[in-house]
Parts: structure tokens; C-alpha cells; sequence
């Protein structure tokens, strides 16, 4: 990678920091190509990214985003994963690394919080922001079915009632 490269990387990744939600430092040595592509793609269907990082530039891409204070765990082999969605991206890298222990999660930051390998732990066991949704929706459409079925019982129990004295006679 030459110079020029390298300068449009890091500015490419301070971008993907910048608009990032969250950022995941892993360490991947011993994972073979196939698992990361594995990784890479149940990253990918979750709606976030994984890369691979070069250290020193990404400790350059950290500077000036609200994950600076990521820059002193780039250390060894580094693989970086970030996404819109902090607890889908959570989600994916957390199981990924329960099935296979050579991927470690060495922390991550939300926003400005800082998480150690627990909190991601702990925001992956959140329910994600497409199931919030669904519950949302689900209790707003409690109630109005609720409704119909109480204005429908009295005119079906009358029907039954009808029924019932038209068959007797």
C-alpha cells in the first residue's frame, strides 16, 4: 500500500467511524478465510460491517470521532465491526464468538459509552430495533382487536339465542 493509499483508507475509515453507532474491536488470528467470510457475511445480513484493520491507520481514522478512545486496543490482529444498529451488530459478533473462541472481542464503544467484552455481551441479549418494532405494533393493534371482538360477542350471542329458539319451534 503506498502512501496515497494508505491516506485514502484512513480517511474512509474515519468516515465509516464517524457515522458508525458502534464500533466492535475484535481479534481474529486463527480464524481461517472461510470463517471470516462466514463472519462476514452474518455481519453483512444484519445490516453492519467487519474489517480487517491495519493498526497504525486505524489508530489515524480513530482521531477526531467519538471512538478515539478505541485507539489502544489496536493491537495485534485487529478486525474491526460497525453498524447502525448497535445490538444487531452486537448480536452477530457476540454468537460468532461463542461458537468459535478464536474470535475475541476486545470492547467496542456506543456512542461515547465504552464497553468492555460483558457490555457487548449485554447489549446483544437486547432485543434488536426491527423486533422492538414489531412489539410496538403488536400492542397497538391489541387493543382495537380487542375491541372488534367485544362489539362482535353481543350480536354473536344473540344470533346463538335466535338460533336456538328457531329450532325449538
Amino acid at each position: 500500500m503506498d502512501r496515497s493509499q494508505k491516506q485514502e483508507w484512513v480517511a474512509s475509515a474515519n468516515s465509516y467511524f464517524d457515522n458508525a453507532d458502534i464500533v466492535i474491536v475484535t481479534h481474529y488470528q486463527g480464524l481461517t478465510v472461510a470463517d471470516i467470510s462466514k463472519l462476514r457475511a452474518s455481519v453483512r445480513a444484519a445490516g453492519a460491517s467487519f474489517k480487517v484493520t491495519k493498526n497504525s491507520l486505524a489508530k489515524r481514522a480513530v482521531v477526531g470521532t467519538k471512538y478515539e478512545k478505541l485507539a489502544d486496543m489496536f493491537k495485534g490482529p485487529t478486525a474491526v465491526a460497525y453498524a447502525n444498529d448497535p445490538v444487531a451488530a452486537a448480536k452477530v459478533i457476540a454468537d460468532f464468538a461463542k461458537q468459535n473462541e478464536k474470535l475475541v472481542m476486545l470492547g467496542g464503544a456506543f456512542g461515547e459509552q465504552v464497553l468492555n467484552e460483558s457490555g457487548i455481551k449485554q447489549l446483544a441479549t437486547l432485543p434488536s430495533l426491527d423486533e422492538l418494532r414489531g412489539k410496538i405494533v403488536a400492542l397497538l393493534n391489541t387493543p382495537a382487536t380487542r375491541l372488534a371482538g367485544v362489539l362482535q360477542a353481543p350480536a354473536g350471542q344473540l344470533a346463538r339465542v335466535f338460533g336456538a329458539y328457531g329450532a325449538q319451534g
